[in-house]
């Protein structure tokens, strides 16, 4: 193979190059894989956050049974302050 340069390219650059590829695009699978599975529990309904509501994104609009409850109690203590 030959660089842009001119030059000629050994077989370990060659192998060393496509290796990197080969890595990237291996890491660009495994995180849309990532995403997609993400966006399948959250479409289930299921807790992405493992049942972690305060720190959720989405905790105020949850409709899972723990996120309810989590609101209700934190309802009830914010009452109790007042």
């Amino acid at each position: 193979m030959r660089k842009q340069s001119g030059e000629l390219r050994s077989r370990r650059e060659l192998f060393a190059g496509a290796l990197r590829y080969a890595a990237l695009g291996l890491m660009t699978a495994a995180s849309a894989a990532l995403f997609v599975k993400r966006q399948r529990l959250v479409r289930d309904g299921k807790c992405v956050n493992e049942g972690i509501c305060a720190g959720c994104k989405v905790f105020q609009k949850c409709s899972l049974p723990r996120a309810a409850s989590v609101r209700q109690t934190l309802e009830g203590v914010d009452n109790g302050k007042k």
